[in-house]
Order: structure tokens, then sequence, then C-alpha cells
């Protein structure tokens, strides 16, 4: 008898269903799994044959081959021993195969058949939705997780023992989630780190309000000290909150990554991730024998922070010019080729030189060439990516001496910013595109119509600062977002001025 269980793989943030086939014969006592497992699926025949032992005696004495179709694709992981012990279950008449059809099974086993999670159960319940499968049984750990999926009934088992009482006489109840229970946090926990603690700096809050509002690339260049860490790591409290579709992809991708908190199977915040200037471009950007997303995928639909820009490896920032202007990262190894989302608010932070002091004689002792060796790190192509950027000059004593909290809090700007990406929402609901950083050409022509004194301005601008064809875009991807800030439906001269303005430091540093 060959018996036949569902379950999923894995190939980059999506699942497929895969065929776990057991056949059982007499001969020579063997455990063979063929169809491209990989050394972690092939130990499973320790862990499932102990597993197995306290409920079948001598199964193991006989001849099992198992197949894992499609033959033709690699499976990876732990994820398929509960599904292989189900089937030997089925194929030597434990398990009726009845009990198992339209059935998704996926767990690790110990060997003391106890159900372990495993990474991915979100995008391997979503492909059995697609195939047409109605149940799911998962480990216990991953049955919130899983049950985020609408439309399948989902079964957690702790063990192998109640995956059998399950099939057999004792079915268990479905689990329910509501996914609205997630979003039910206090406001005040987002908002430790306030806009209201930072001192000066307001050319630099309303260019990042500018950045968050229209999800722009920014840029902030400052001496030591003046504030832009600190500017930086309060940017995640003026976003937008997560929407249920975009809470769903990230989760999806820290899924699969294995960094799902025990105390939340759904990610609820946009990420903010800040890898250190060590990173390696595979790590950044996704790789690995096995590809596994990257800090930029990872900070999908939220901001990756680059602090110390220029101290990152130049080989490694220029792996992000390709991921920021497409939105999705390509990884091609032996083992195939992945594509990961990586749609993310770049936020960088840098000095002006290597002591931080440029332009101020009385501190500043680099020479011309180690500020230009500094400087060179940054490629004129990764800059030209940057939407806005911006100067943070040294804060005054008089700022820093003022007790008062007199500036506005996060909570205040973040309301102007839904405000204005509701806006967008709505103007693009009939584009396939959210925000105004993610125009294109032709959509550009279509909503950043300007007027001729506008027309005027940025011919100007354009001929005076050697702008690029893509700068010129992004100024029109800001000044939209600046009017859409103002209310305005249409793009005025100063909505326009401000954004150019925001494109003049790369003139002044690396020219």
């Amino acid at each position: 008898m060959v018996s036949k269980i569902n379950t999923a793989g894995l190939t980059g943030i999506s699942g497929y269903i895969v065929d776990v086939e057991v056949d059982i014969n007499r001969g020579m006592p063997s455990f063979d799994i063929v169809g491209l497992p990989d050394s972690a699926i092939r130990e499973s025949r320790e862990r499932v044959t102990t597993a197995l032992s306290s409920i079948v005696k001598d199964f193991y004495s006989r001849r099992i081959t198992i197949n894992l179709a499609p033959a033709s694709t690699r499976k990876e992981g732990a994820a398929f021993d509960l599904p292989i012990a189900v089937a030997i279950l089925v194929c030597i008449g434990i398990i009726d195969q009845e009990r198992v059809e339209s059935t998704l099974i996926s767990g690790e086993l110990s060997l003391d058949g106890t159900v372990r999670s495993v990474n991915g159960i979100l995008p391997m319940v979503y492909s059995a939705k697609e195939a047409g499968l109605t149940k799911c049984v998962v480990p216990f750990e991953n049955s919130e997780e899983a049950a985020l999926v609408e439309g399948i009934e989902v079964i957690g088992v702790n063990n192998l023992s109640e995956a059998v009482l399950h099939f057999t006489s004792m079915p268990l109840s479905p689990i329910t989630v509501d996914i609205d229970k997630f979003f039910e946090v206090d406001e005040s926990d987002f908002y430790g780190l306030d806009f209201a603690d930072v001192k000066g700096q307001k050319s630099v809050k309303r260019a990042i309000e500018v950045a968050a509002a229209g999800r722009h690339n920014i840029l902030i260049i400052g001496p030591p000290g003046s504030g832009k860490t600190m500017l930086a790591k309060r940017l995640p409290g003026v976003l937008p909150d997560l929407t249920v579709d975009e809470s769903l992809d990230v989760t999806m991708i820290y899924s699969i990554s294995g960094l799902l908190s025990n105390k939340s199977c759904l990610i609820t915040r946009r990420p903010f991730r800040s890898p250190h200037h060590t990173i390696s471009y595979s790590a950044l950007t996704g790789g690995g024998r096995v590809p596994k997303p990257g800090e930029i995928s990872l900070a999908h639909n939220g901001v990756l922070f680059l602090d110390e820009l220029p101290e990152f490896p130049k080989a490694v920032l220029e792996v992000l010019r390709q991921p920021l202007e497409d939105g999705e990262v390509t990884v091609s190894r032996v083992n195939g080729t992945v594509t990961y989302p990586a749609d993310c608010m770049l936020l960088a932070s840098m000095n002006p030189c290597p002591c931080g002091h440029y332009g101020d004689s009385n501190k500043c002792r680099c020479k011309h060439n180690e500020v230009a060796k500094y400087l060179g790190k940054i490629s004129g192509p990764l800059l030209d990516r940057i939407d806005i950027q911006v100067e943070a000059p040294a804060v005054k004593y008089d700022e820093l001496g003022n007790t008062k909290r007199d500036g506005e809090t996060s909570k205040e700007v973040k309301k102007r910013v839904t405000a204005c990406q509701n806006i967008q929402r709505e103007r693009y609901k009939d584009e396939g595109i959210l925000t105004n950083s993610q125009l294109n050409a032709p959509q550009i022509d279509k909503f950043c119509i300007l007027g001729d004194s506008e027309r005027e301005i940025l011919k100007r601008a354009f001929d005076s600062l050697g702008l690029t064809g893509r700068a010129y875009h992004k100024i029109l991807k800001v000044a939209r977002t600046i009017a859409d800030l103002d209310g305005s439906q249409d793009i005025k001269t100063n909505h326009l001025a401000e954004a150019i303005s925001y494109r003049s430091l790369d003139r002044k540093y690396w020219t």
C-alpha cells in the first residue's frame, strides 16, 4: 500500500505543496528518503523511527521508501518529520487515508514524539489554501500564526500521539485568532522615543516628516553629536500604522527567517533595522548557501537605518542600488533563484569628513585627499537614489540648555503623516501603488503637473545643479508629497523650491 500526505516546502517567501508518499514492503530492512532531501530531512529517519516506536513496534524492520514530490525540487528543513510519521501510520493502517485528505501537515519531531515549531508556517498555510486544501495540522506553537490565514481550519498538536488521536478517534478543536486584537496596543509604548525630546534641528525634523509622508529615502549629514542618530531612532514613531495586509507581508518574511517573537505571531509595528557597518553584502541583501532574507527585506514596509554610512564597505553599499529602485531583491545561488520584497525607506546618516568637523577651521584637520577618499565611498549613483539630503548643524548651547519641551511630539507629527498617506492611497487606488515614492515616469507626468512658473524654476535648477533624469523625477515626487502635506492639489512654487533644496548637499560635498 502507498500512502500520501500533503505538506509544504518554501522557496523565497512563498510555499509550495509537497506530496509525502510512503511505501512499506517486505524485504531487507531499510529507510530510504528520495526526492532531493537535504541532510536535515535525511536525519529525520532517526527522529521519526524513535518517535513512532511507542506507537508501532515492528514497522522499522521492513523496507520503507519515502518519496517527496515533486522530485525535481530540493527540500530543506525538519518540517517534514510529522508528515512522514503520519504517512507511515497511514501506510500500515493505523490512520485511514480518507482522514488525511485535503489536510496539510507540518512539524518537527523530537525523539519522545513532541512536535516542535518550524519556520515559515504562514506562507506554507497560504500555499495550502491556494491549492484547495481545507485543513492543516501544525505544531501548537505555530497554530496562532497559521490561523492568521482565513478560510482554512487549523489544528495545533503538541505531540505525535495527539495527531494520531485527532485522525482516529478524538478530533481536536480548530484554533481561531482575532487579528484585530494584535493591533490593540498602548500608543504610549510607540512614543517612548519622542521627537519633542530632540532640541533644535527644526529643518531636519521637517525633512524627516516629508520623507515619512511619502516614504522617501533620506540622508542626514552633520558633525558628531548633532542628533542624527537620535532623530533617526524616532522616525518609526511618526510612520503610519501597518495595515493588515502590510502586517501579513512583513510577518511572512520574519516567519521564514525564524524571527517571530514567542509573544506575538503577527508583526504589528513597522520594522526598524539598523545593521552594523561590518555587515556583509549577502547579509544585507539576502543570501547564503540556502538563501535567506537579508536586512533590506527584514525592513520591508519599514525603515533600514544605516548609521555612519561611509564606514560600510563600498561593495556593500553598491548592492543597495537595484533594491532601492525596484522594491525587491533577487538572490541567485546554485540551488535556485529567489526574489524577496524589499520596499523599505532608507535612512542614512554620516559625518561630512573623517573627523566630523568639515568646514570648521578650528576643529577640522582633515586633508583634502582624506575628505575626498571618505566621501568617495558613497558613489554618485547611490546618492542619486536618495530623495532627500539634509544637513544637521551643530546644536547651540541655548537650544540644549532649554529644559522646556517646546517641539512637536511624535504623535502630532504622525497625525499629519498619516493624513498625507491617506491622500496618496486614495489618489493611487487604481494605480497599483500606495505612496509618492513609488510613482513611475508615466505616473509622474499624470500626477505631478507643473504650472509655467514652476517649470521655469525646475529648469533653472536642472541646469545650474547638473541634475540627472532620476534626480528630476525625485524632486517632482518629493514636491508632490510636500503639496499633499500642505493639503494642496497642485504643486506650487514653494513646494517645488523646498524639494529642490533637498538635492543640494551632494553638490556641496561631492563636487
